[in-house]
């Protein structure tokens, strides 16, 4: 549960307002995030520009310090200082890494969780030689990971309109460019770019509508599903489908 603060005696209640921030936290998959793959046309200006100026350890330090705070205070009571404190850090060290507040080491973390996520799907999709078994094993894994990831669900208990907006209206832009960015280039040897970007963007919203509502015919978790339903939705050409082979 997302924790209550005890206020001491003589102090002040916060300023109305005082940070005020969204997440979506797809990502600690198998609690082995795999970083390095950076997808900068996926950041923000602001957040490339602090991660590339500040120590990337530190930066990690802080993020993982924030996704933990949030679990104990959650995102809308989420202060500055509860990042501090977990983080070990002072304030002034952390607006040198994120300077900006809040709102900026949120949106950084949005990204990180995202290329985590992303980095570890693209690893279990690349070696298919099919566009099927590509688009197949991409909805396995990414609804697999979605349902096992224990911070997801403790967020979607906690705060769930916080969550289901990074989810839905506020977050899904964000998705998709990461998910095109990752996972064009599997599509490629069957399609064209603009082809291969428009189908990842489809299937990612599958994805993530299934997830949110799930379907009494599709789980997307067996593969046998996720095979039916690509079949039955998705036209692929034998001759493209085995485009990586030819």
């Amino acid at each position: 549960m997302v924790g209550t603060r005890t206020m001491p005696s003589g102090c002040h209640p916060a300023r109305p307002g005082a940070g005020v921030g969204g997440w979506m936290p797809v990502g600690q998959l198998g609690r082995k995030p795999i970083r390095g793959w950076a997808c900068n046309e996926t950041k923000s200006v602001l957040v490339s520009q602090v991660m590339s100026v500040t120590d990337q350890g530190l930066n990690d330090a802080i993020l993982d310090a924030t996704k933990k705070a949030i679990e104990r205070w959650g995102v809308e009571r989420l202060t500055i200082n509860d990042v501090c404190d977990a983080a070990k850090v002072s304030r002034a060290t952390l607006y040198r890494a994120f300077p900006g507040g809040k709102e900026v080491l949120l949106e950084a973390l949005r990204v990180r969780e995202l290329e985590v996520f992303f980095t570890t799907l693209r690893a279990h999709a690349e070696g298919e030689t099919t566009l099927e078994n590509t688009i197949v094993r991409c909805m396995v894994v990414a609804t697999t990971e979605l349902r096992n990831d224990q911070h997801l669900a403790l967020m979607l208990a906690a705060e769930p309109n916080e969550v289901l907006s990074q989810l839905t209206v506020d977050g899904v832009p964000r998705i998709v460019r990461v998910a095109t960015a990752y996972l064009t280039p599997l599509l490629e040897p069957y399609l064209s770019r603009k082809e291969a970007a428009n189908l990842v963007e489809v299937v990612a919203r599958v994805v993530i509508s299934y997830f949110l509502a799930p379907s009494q015919q599709f789980d997307f978790t067996k593969e046998s599903h996720a095979r039916a339903f690509v079949r039955a939705h998705v036209i692929i050409n034998e001759s493209i489908n085995q485009g990586a082979m030819q």
